[in-house]
């Protein structure tokens, strides 16, 4: 039997949104590449909800934006409501969110995906990986097709060996019932690869036309949208927008969950999988928050042109009878009908500590891997790990330094380092909190701080990184001209201050001393500072933050400067840790495991205290 060869730069398995960024890393920076897929059907697929952004997710996108990555342009164009999270809190938490028409969303991917020059798209299940010599050489495709490569990634999703759970209903099948990946599984073993079991899972889909929403409080899109793509043009955003519906489960609903735990697979013991604590389902919900009388449930719609509507908040893998009564007792839902049922889906993924930061596997040359395959939960989670994965992909078979981000310089960075250097027993979700120096990382601000490195990667062009020099300078000169502008309590200002309930001056001062007190801001000053230069909103918005937050800043750039030492001092790849005198055997066993790349990055892994950094601080220097 005479079987395919043929030769490609990049392997990308898998087409989720991880699978997506990746392939079109590769092909951009000029790599012949390919991207397999279960099912071309799931190219970009939404499995769960239908929406991108959110708390802490909305920076990642913007960050994937400013490096070149496409998930923030793709929403922009698909997006049905739109909405600013956490405006009421400081800059560094607010967040965007938008709810996305899914078919649209998965459509207008595969439209670039399939216009990309360098970039072939194959139906076909990668069965095994090809090694030889530590190296990967290629992958083979369940019909026995050979396709040699010099770099692979992986973004398997929770397609590997993927199970399908509701009650004692059990499908070996992928989200949304697609075909599944019973072979990668074996090949990556063999390689002595390790493996976890996790699982996920996501809420029934609801007939819109059988839900009262009279029983439900509306949710508005934005008045005035923020894209999420810096390339985007805000005016192309303000369209018309669909709304969401907010509604309670209550003491009815959670009795039906208790009632019906020990039919709960979650509780059974048939899942074996761990899931993801910061996204529970709703039996774990009751479970675990047994004295709340209710939980929110958003109603959201899964497009323009259907029907269907997304419960969110009560994902669930009851029995499909359980199911019925529980929804029916949701204020709104007492008549909805059912599309899909929830249900629980168990996955093979990695155990992400095999990783370098640069997502390349320790054990195997040219083998990378990205998203929920790594062991994290989330759409933009993924897509983050899948464009960095893609990059240093490219930069591996081009024979160019590979792209890492640090804690200081993104949220990808924190992203990736804590997947990295901590130990992850639950799929991983991103949070503001994870992040140390989130004043600095804002999301307002993702393009100042990454289209450099998207430009130095290749995937930013040059009139894109001009423009960031210019408004760069733009910020710079208006702070320095703010900071250095005196005004005197002229009757206009008193007036201006006391309509604003500041307190009036008593002598002489800045416009930036101004803008720092609480009550006031650039904007609000605007009538009392006639030489103000015309400058665009995002300038501006730079502007008062920058000289609003300017003592936290700079304490947090303090703190960033003590963080780049310890990331600076490199340990030797061969770096023998039993020669190491004086190291507790837990850190001799963890580092030797982990094998860290720089002092910054042994120091956070769990299990190595300040003393064993000391005392390998002390070796290195000799």
């Amino acid at each position: 039997m005479k079987r395919i060869e043929e030769d490609f730069d990049i392997v990308v398995v898998g087409a989720g949104h991880a699978g997506c960024e990746a392939a079109l890393a590769g092909a951009r920076l000029g790599l012949n590449t390919i991207m397999f897929t279960v099912s071309v059907e799931s190219i970009a697929l939404m499995p769960c909800n239908p929406n991108i952004g959110g708390s802490s997710k909305g920076h990642l996108v913007r960050e994937l934006d400013a490096l070149g990555g496409e998930m923030g342009k793709n929403i922009d164009k698909t997006f049905i409501q739109s909405k600013m999270l956490n405006c009421s809190k400081g800059p560094a938490v607010h967040s965007l969110r938008a709810q996305a028409d899914k078919q649209a969303y998965s459509n207008e991917m595969r439209k670039t995906l399939e216009n990309q020059e360098n970039l072939t798209i194959r139906q076909g299940e990668v069965t095994k990986l090809l090694v030889q010599d530590g190296r990967i050489t290629g992958v083979e495709t369940y019909s026995g097709a050979i396709y040699h490569c010099k770099a692979v990634v992986l973004c398997t999703g929770t397609y590997l060996k993927a199970r399908c759970i509701y009650g004692d209903i059990s499908n070996y099948t992928g989200p949304n019932g697609l075909q599944a990946a019973n072979y990668l599984t074996d090949s990556l073993k063999e390689l002595g690869i390790e493996m976890f079991r996790f699982k996920t899972g996501t809420p029934a889909r609801i007939a819109g036309n059988t839900i009262d929403y009279s029983k439900m409080e509306e949710q508005f899109g934005d008045e005035k949208v923020v894209p999420f793509s810096f390339s985007t043009d805000p005016e192309d955003v303000q369209i018309p927008q669909k709304s969401c519906w907010l509604t309670y489960t209550n003491e009815e609903t959670h009795k039906i969950i208790r009632d019906n735990l020990d039919r709960s697979p979650l509780y059974s013991g048939m899942i074996h999988g761990t899931g993801p604590r910061y996204c529970p389902s709703i039996e774990d919900k009751v479970v675990r928050f047994a004295d709340k009388k209710r939980h929110q449930v958003f109603i959201e719609p899964e497009g323009e042109y259907t029907n269907e509507m997304y419960i969110g908040g009560m994902s669930s893998s009851l029995p499909e009878d359980v199911q019925k009564a529980m929804y029916h007792t949701v204020p709104g839902l007492e008549h909805a009908k059912i599309v899909k049922n929830a249900y629980a889906i168990e996955y093979d993924c990695i155990n992400p500590r095999q990783l370098y930061p640069t997502l390349e596997f320790k054990k195997i040359q040219g083998l990378f891997s990205g998203g929920q395959f790594n062991g994290s939960s989330g759409y933009e989670e993924a897509a983050a790990q899948g464009l960095i994965a893609g990059i240093n992909a490219a930069m591996e078979v081009k024979g160019q330094e590979q792209l890492i981000l640090d804690r200081s310089e993104a949220y990808i960075g924190v992203l990736i380092d804590d997947l990295v250097t901590k130990e992850n027993h639950e799929p991983y979700r991103m949070m503001t909190s994870r992040a140390e120096y989130r004043l600095l990382l804002r999301q307002d601000n993702a393009d100042l701080r990454l289209r450099k490195k998207g430009w130095q990667v290749g995937l930013v062009d040059d009139v894109t990184y001009q423009k960031i020099l210019v408004k760069e300078q733009q910020i710079k000169d208006e702070i320095k001209r703010i900071e250095n502008a005196t005004i005197g309590g002229t009757p206009q200002v008193q007036q201006l201050l006391e309509s604003l309930g500041s307190t009036p001056l008593k002598s002489g001062t800045t416009l930036a001393e101004l803008i720092r007190r609480p009550e006031l801001s650039y904007d609000a000053i605007q009538s009392i500072d006639p030489a103000r230069p015309k400058l665009s909103r995002d300038v501006e918005e730079q502007v008062n933050i920058n000289v609003k937050y300017d003592g936290y800043i700079r304490r947090q750039l303090k703190q960033v400067e003590q963080f780049k030492k310890l990331e600076e001092k490199k340990i030797p790849a061969d770096l023998d840790y039993e020669k190491v005198g004086s190291l507790r055997l837990e850190a001799k066993q963890k580092l030797e495991l982990y094998r860290p790349v720089s002092i910054g990055q042994a120091s956070r892994i769990s299990g190595v205290s300040p003393a064993d950094i000391s005392v390998l601080l002390v070796y290195l220097s000799h």
